[in-house]
């Protein structure tokens, strides 16, 4: 009997990777989505769920960008909160992600955009992996200090839009040091980026 005998059957499918991406409204959480898909679609199988309180807006940009074919991007509206819709109930994206996966089951990544959301969002564990939660510049350099699940939890947190510092009166390096300081844990600070989408 060789070796190779006692080798597990590595052919199984993986269940896709969920990445949720939250943020308040106007943050970047579209524009990174749509990076993110241009750069891994070759690599990858994605698939896109964006989450709207009344439209299918991000759907359609992220359709009109190219960022992925029409039919890997489906928009939910989820009619109410969006943090609902990620966090206590988020049947309607679980069921979402259940109808892609039925006509792309070899997908690897499945990403899940909330809808536009305060620093309290936070993605359901059933529904995503990894998270990352973006903010704005422009919301003020007072925002990484605020805390809240987005900041201190996720696992990549970006600051976006720091070309607009100067004209909003935000220190960069203040809220650099904020945010080192509510991402600070027993393993020390947890990833971050700050950039321009």
């Amino acid at each position: 009997m060789t070796a190779l005998h006692h080798i597990p059957n590595r052919t199984k499918k993986l269940p896709p990777l969920r990445v949720g991406i939250g943020g308040p409204v106007g943050s970047g959480k579209t524009t990174l989505l749509e990076m993110l898909c241009k750069a891994m679609r070759e690599k990858y199988d994605l698939i896109a769920i964006t989450n709207d309180i009344y439209t299918k807006e991000d759907q359609r940009l992220l359709t009109v960008s190219g960022a992925l074919p029409a039919e890997r991007i489906m928009g939910v509206e989820t009619g109410g909160c969006p943090h609902t819709a990620i966090r206590e109930d988020a049947s309607i994206n679980l069921e979402a992600i259940d109808r892609m996966l039925a006509q792309f089951p070899d997908a690897d990544v499945v990403f899940v955009e909330s809808g536009g959301d305060n620093l309290a969002a936070t993605f359901s564990p059933e529904l995503s992996d990894l998270t990352i939660y973006v903010i704005d510049v422009a919301a003020g350099e007072k925002i990484p200090r605020k805390g809240g699940p987005g900041i201190t939890k996720s696992d990549l947190f970006v600051i976006n839009k720091t070309d607009l510092a100067p004209y909003v009166g935000a220190n960069l390096d203040v809220m650099k040091s904020d945010t080192e300081r509510m991402r600070a844990g027993p393993q020390g600070v947890k990833p971050f980026v700050m950039t321009n989408l």
